[in-house]
């Protein structure tokens, strides 16, 4: 058996309790006068004080791990990414800075299509290679488990191309990923002002076989105007879901066409994104039990207005936070700038941050039996910080203050140097 204990934490958050957590409940995140977690063979077995837990073990029989007398917390969960895909859209962002629209780019043949191409051209090595790295810089940041979506290929070979890395990625990298079809990104040029065709293609002949050869546990949709509308995304989804695909929706991003009340309508997991969402489709999602996946990142890339988190929150509809990394509208997977943009340009307070990172993001995956929370029974998942207040998280401003990653009750980053 190996064990492992982390003795000393000065702030023990377990975010333990009901999940997901919301309205008020997102503050609660379980702060324990405990300082000491024991965990066996990578599983959390009990909180304790530190003498009584050490105390029943020689010390052959046990790893310490001393915490120093700081803060210890679940590992961040990023439950909505594109971060398999070839290329890069630099003069994009260029041409957004200078007052270019990130839907007047995509109308002008740009956007989620200039990484087609690449993505196409890219060996499954290349992208699995690239994957990887990308894949490493998250863990740093205390990432441990990972959604990744496909939706760069937008044709049967390079879907399945792309979800095939995603699967190498998972089994040879210390994050657990979670594979999301997104096939329903935008309609490709071979089937332009053919969109009902287009996703008859994926019906009849993509999601069958992302299926057969359980390639991708969820299925999503860009559901938005001037990509698919919200009869198309109904039936798709609908589909998808009868195939027994769980669904997601990315969701009144751009425009409120009523992503989210469809959302609620289907009982997706989720709805993403969300910023121009009605007060009337939030109270629908909070009803059926959607989580309301917010990107902050992403409106910071697009010079968009921030999703309304308190009023979401407000509204008793439980709230995860992602990165949305991909190569245009959300260039980047850093989980300290997006704590910053959650805390300054969304009035979320720390807990509430912590809690949209871990439990409720754990939900947004269906993995919450498994992980985000320090719980007896699920994955040792934990992160150490370099301070010891889960406070210090907003306070350094979009630095990476996360010391020690363990995943599966080891050791993978290890005392990494902070600030």
């Amino acid at each position: 058996m190996e064990r492992l204990i982390l003795t000393n934490i000065a702030q023990l958050a377990t975010c333990a309790g009901a999940a997901p957590k919301k309205g008020k409940d997102m503050s609660d995140i379980g702060i324990s006068q405990f300082d000491c977690v024991l965990i066996e063979d990578g599983i959390i077995k009990e909180i304790g004080y530190t003498n009584d837990i050490v105390s029943r073990f020689a010390s052959n029989e046990y790893t310490e791990l001393d915490c120093k007398c700081n803060a210890v917390l679940p590992g961040f969960i990023d439950s909505h990414t594109h971060f398999v895909f070839a290329g890069h859209r630099q003069d994009e962002f260029a041409k957004r800075l200078n007052g270019i629209s990130y839907m007047d780019i995509l109308k002008q043949g740009g956007g989620i299509a200039n990484t087609v191409n690449p993505t196409r051209e890219a060996s499954l090595d290349e992208l699995v290679e690239t994957g990887l790295k990308r894949a490493d810089a998250m863990l740093e940041m205390g990432v441990t488990t990972l959604e990744g979506k496909s939706g760069y290929g937008l044709d049967r070979e390079t879907e399945i191309k792309q979800l095939n890395a995603l699967r190498q990625i998972n089994e040879t990298h210390p994050i657990d990923v979670v594979s999301t079809f997104m096939g329903a990104h935008l309609v490709p040029k071979e089937y332009a002002n053919r969109a009902d065709e287009y996703l008859e293609f994926l019906i009849n002949k993509v999601m069958p076989e992302v299926k057969e050869k359980n390639l991708a546990e969820f299925t999503d949709i860009f559901c938005e105007e001037d990509v698919f509308d919200i009869e198309q995304s109904r039936r798709y989804l609908h589909i998808a879901k009868e195939m027994g695909f769980k669904i997601k929706i990315h969701a009144d991003e751009i425009v409120d066409i009523g992503g989210a009340k469809l959302a609620a309508e289907l009982g997706a997991v989720s709805a993403d994104h969300l910023l121009k969402a009605s007060k009337e489709g939030i109270k629908l999602m909070a009803e059926a039990g959607t989580i309301a996946t917010l990107l902050p990142t992403t409106a910071y890339c697009l010079k968009d207005s921030f999703a309304d988190a308190r009023m979401i929150i407000d509204s008793g509809c439980p709230v995860a936070l992602a990165s949305d990394y991909n190569p245009g509208s959300s260039c980047t997977c850093s989980m300290p700038l997006l704590i910053s943009l959650a805390a300054l340009m969304m009035n979320m307070n720390t807990n509430e941050i912590i809690t949209a990172l871990t439990i409720n993001a754990a939900c947004a995956l269906d993995r919450q039996n498994e992980v985000g929370s320090i719980e007896a029974g699920k994955k040792a998942d934990i992160i150490i910080l370099a301070y010891p207040s889960i406070d210090f998280l907003p306070y350094y401003a979009g630095i990476n203050i996360v010391k020690t990653v363990i995943k599966n009750g080891k050791a993978i980053v290890k005392d990494r140097r902070t600030i």
